[in-house]
């Protein structure tokens, strides 16, 4: 099962680690997104180049590759495990699993996969371990698992960057609301997970932290 669960958080990191933003904006021939702003290959950092369409697709592949990376991997896996136990196929019941061993390791899959989703965007391989804040890849993972908490905490992160026009506050803000969603609309499968990715978005973000207690932060838009 080790080789399994391997592959399972290699492929989510992979998968997790394309740099849009970064392919995005080299396409387009706005040179490399690391030089400009903040260097972060995230879709606040491209509209800094002035290509609001270019930072509005950023945006949404990021999101994509965390919802697809959700929502294609984990069946994928949970047939591979069901037919190599010869249990039977049922893609919207797992209940019918009486090995609790193998109930488990899918369990183990379906909240660390995601996780590796996040930690590919934040550390790819392909840029030195540099990558993005995980913002949107984080909100597109939570759209896969329970879209009831993902849309929750993207309609925060909208509310909150249109009263204070601060994306990275938004982000923060959001991130928060991830785990308190999952604890109120009765989710806590998912509450680790989602103490883990704001965390995580949390660290990525300590300048702008830094930054918004010192009242610096740029607001969305604006030249770093």
């Amino acid at each position: 099962m080790i080789l399994e669960l391997t592959i399972v958080a290699l492929g989510a990191y992979l998968i997790g680690s394309i740099p849009f933003g970064l392919l995005l904006t080299k396409a387009a021939g706005l040179g490399d997104i690391r030089t400009i702003g903040s260097g972060n290959i995230g879709a606040t950092n491209v509209l800094r180049t002035g290509n609001k369409k270019l930072a509005a697709l950023t945006l949404l592949l990021d999101g994509l590759k965390g919802w697809l990376g959700v929502y294609l991997l984990i069946p994928m896996y949970k047939i591979y495990f069901l037919i190599s136990h010869h249990q039977t196929i049922n893609m919207n019941n797992f209940s019918n699993l009486n090995n609790e061993i193998l109930a488990y390791i899918y369990f183990f899959i379906a909240i660390s996969m995601p996780a590796f989703i996040v930690l590919g965007h934040c550390f790819p391989i392909w840029l030195k371990f540099k990558g993005g804040k995980g913002v949107a890849t984080s909100l597109g993972v939570a759209l896969a698992l329970y879209p009831p908490i993902g849309l929750g905490a993207c309609l925060t992160w909208l509310v909150i960057a249109f009263i204070f026009r601060i994306s990275s506050l938004a982000a923060l803000i959001a991130m928060i609301s991830l785990p308190c969603l999952a604890y109120v609309l009765g989710e806590p499968a998912y509450l680790e997970l989602y103490i883990f990715i704001a965390a995580l978005v949390f660290y990525r973000h300590k300048d702008n932290i830094k930054r918004l207690l010192a009242g610096t932060e740029p607001k969305i838009g604006q030249k770093k």
